[in-house]
């Protein structure tokens, strides 16, 4: 079982847990961090880090974000890992307690 990042990280991009990841499972869109499901290591210490509240244990994803568990696996693969901590995205204060924000997911490589 792995973790999966899930709409709250959407528009903010906060990297927090990537400082945490101690396997380097993070992987960067341009407004979005998805979790590599076959090098996480389910330790967890990227949840309770996460400004946002949007990692959870593939066992725990809200019925509603069950969608994410397959696009952090689809683009993990696709986008650059991301191994150091990083200024959020300059709009995350905005943006980090708004609901129904799948419609602002970019799915294209972060920087």
């Amino acid at each position: 079982m792995a973790y999966v990042v899930a709409e709250p990280c959407i528009k903010c991009k906060y990297t927090d847990c990537v400082e945490v990841c101690p396997v380097n499972c993070f992987y960067e869109g341009a407004n979005f961090l998805v979790i590599h499901p076959d090098e996480c290591i389910d330790c967890g210490a990227c949840e309770p880090v996460c400004p946002t509240k949007a990692i959870f244990p593939e066992s725990e994803l809200p019925k509603e974000w069950k969608e994410y568990q397959k696009l952090n696996a689809e683009y993990a693969p696709q986008w650059p890992n991301i191994a150091e901590k990083r200024a959020a995205l300059p709009e995350a204060e905005e943006y980090k307690d708004k609901k129904g924000k799948r419609d602002l997911l970019e799915l294209k490589p972060g920087k």
